[in-house]
Formats: structure tokens, sequence, C-alpha cells
């Protein structure tokens, strides 16, 4: 059992059900969640907390795996930041509301979407949660997934971090 001390410190992790309302084709999910002191954090502002800028060494990764996957005829986030859609950081948003904020693309090797949803409490505290859902159109995007997922854990529990780093934490 998760005690609530806990949620506000680390993110904690749990696996969606699939098929996800959201994204039925998904195949693979994961989702973190963190607990953070502000009732009426809206989930565009912590999609931009969390996604609108990142740390020097995630930016490093992100231009690493760029240079590989070119080499692979795939999307590099340079390629998404071109679009006419509007976007947190290099995520197109596919849909917001109040709650809600989804991102993500479609590619040749899979589909993903992030969505970031905040429940507001009564107690002064809003719950934030990251969830990743990944449609593996082929054995490349399996493959993908399979090498990237230890980094993409990584990455979204920093993110989710930053959103508690740049409001007032719980103690």
């Amino acid at each position: 059992m998760t005690k609530v001390d806990d949620f506000s410190r680390m993110p904690v992790f749990s696996r969606p059900q699939l098929p996800h309302p959201i994204f039925p084709r998904a195949d693979w999910a994961d989702c973190y969640a963190l607990q953070v002191a502000n009732p009426q954090l809206s989930a565009i502002e912590a999609a931009r907390l969390a996604f609108g800028s990142f740390p020097l060494w995630v930016r490093l990764l992100l231009k690493m795996r760029n240079g590989i996957v070119a080499l692979a005829g795939l999307q590099s986030t340079g390629d998404l930041a071109g679009t006419t859609t509007e976007r947190i950081g290099f995520f197109p948003i596919v849909k917001q509301s109040d709650r809600q904020v989804v991102v993500g693309f479609d590619d040749r090797h899979l589909d993903f979407r992030v969505v970031v949803d905040v429940e507001n409490g009564d107690n002064g505290l809003s719950i934030v949660s990251a969830t990743t859902l990944v449609y593996r159109k082929i054995l490349l995007g399996r493959l993908y997934i399979a090498a990237i997922t230890p980094f993409h854990r990584l990455i979204v529990k920093t993110m989710l971090r930053n959103i508690a780093r740049q409001l007032t934490p719980i103690n």
C-alpha cells in the first residue's frame, strides 16, 4: 500500500489497464503519479512544468536518440518542432481539457501518447499522473521500446519531480 508520504516525494508507479480509453490500440503502457502542494493546478500547467524544459542529461540523451533514429528513417524531435500543431516542448498536443492533456505522435514504427492527468483535492494537494501509451506497429517498435524503457522511466520520474520542484513541495 502506498502511503501519502511516499506519494509526495517520489513518483509512484502503476500499470494502466489496457485497452486504455484514451488510446485503445496501445499494447504497452506505464504510469507514474506524484502528489504536489497546489490545489488549483491544471493539466496544461502540469504538462508545461514537466515538458517545457528538460535537464541537460535528458537533452543529451534525446540528441543521441535523434542521431540513431535518423539512420532508421524515423522522426526526430527536430522533425516534430517544425510542425504547426500546438506543442508542449517538442510534443504535439493531441487533446486537452482542464484536468487532462494528451500529447504524442504517430511514426512508422510506433504511435505513442502521454496523458497528463491532474486530480485536485480538497486538502490543498493535487495528484499529477503521466501515463505513457504505446502502440508498437512493427518489430522495430518492439525493439525500440525494449531499448528505451529504462531511460523512459527515469525521464518520466524526473519530469514529475520537476513539477514538484517548481511548485511548493510537501514536507
